[in-house]
């Protein structure tokens, strides 16, 4: 990670994002920082230099929320970072507990079960694949293991041609544990992956350093499976209820579509009795495999 501290480091990455004809100001002399000045963001935020010093140094610990929101516009975040902005101000007894729980519902689990033509699974905040339906494991059956999203897009060399967007794919899960992380910043599971991923993908650690915070929520994605070729599909990020550090993920594809074909033959392929695999929790699939 870094010396500073989570607030610190968060505003000096966006501030570095930024370039003066971002905001407004004029571009003039030798710039011997990226991004904005210190003194700039002030002046946009109406604080002084001297406190958002502090604020980057790590020596304001309780800014107001005032102040919050005019740094956040300052630094032209959306709502999701200023959320983000707003969360890493918080103290240890502010933030909710028992984020850490690993099991997953039964009944969640034979909702999945129940999806046959639908791949669903659910991930933990560090992007852990905590529970996969029959479907959902066929279709990532090309990588070495569907245990964790960051690690099978940026060290397993099957990501690269399984998320024919890589970049995007890439950004997407780092800016999702970077959202997590702002819930929890002392969770050991995020801080392991994170040091484990930036050990071993330069690319992982330059984009982590970034600072992008995006939850998952609704998008389209464009896959390539080694057996069943190209996909185009939809998917939806769901909060489990009474779980909310669990999220639930769906991927769909168009009626009679190539997608939906190609859908029936992975189904085909995953409910040979040889093949199949219920929605069963990680924990229990990777005692079963030994």
């Amino acid at each position: 990670m870094t010396n500073g501290t989570p607030l610190g480091d968060f505003l000096r990455a966006r501030r570095e994002a930024l370039k003066p004809h971002d905001v407004g100001l004029p571009a003039y002399g030798r710039r011997r920082v990226p991004g904005l000045r210190r003194e700039e963001v002030a002046l946009l935020a109406g604080v002084s230099s001297d406190y958002y010093i502090r604020l980057e140094q790590g020596r304001e610990n309780s800014p107001s929320p005032q102040v919050l929101d005019a740094v956040a516009q300052a630094l032209k975040l959306d709502a999701e970072a200023t959320d983000h902005l707003n969360r890493l101000c918080l103290t240890a007894s502010q933030r909710p507990r028992d984020r850490g729980e690993t099991d997953v519902s039964g009944q969640l689990l034979r909702l999945m079960d129940g999806w046959e033509h639908t791949p669903a699974f659910v991930v933990g905040p560090a992007l852990d694949i905590m529970a996969a339906n029959s479907l959902a494991t066929a279709l990532h059956s090309g990588f070495d293991r569907f245990d964790n999203l960051a690690r099978m897009v940026f060290v397993d060399p099957a990501g690269r041609d399984f998320y024919q967007e890589w970049e995007r794919a890439a950004h997407s899960c780092v800016a999702e544990i970077r959202a997590a992380h702002g819930h929890d910043p002392a969770s050991a599971r995020i801080a392991e992956v994170v040091a484990e991923l930036s050990a071993q993908s330069h690319e992982f650690a330059a984009i982590w350093r970034l600072h992008e915070v995006k939850s998952k929520s609704q998008e389209c994605k464009q896959l390539k499976h080694p057996q069943v070729g190209d996909l185009f599909i939809e998917f939806a990020a769901f909060t489990v209820n009474g779980a909310p550090h669990q999220q639930l993920v769906v991927y769909q594809a168009e009626p009679a579509g190539p997608t939906a074909a190609a859908f029936e033959t992975l189904r085909s392929l995953a409910t040979r009795p040889e093949q199949t695999q219920a929605a069963v929790p990680a924990a229990d699939r990777a005692v079963n495999e030994q």
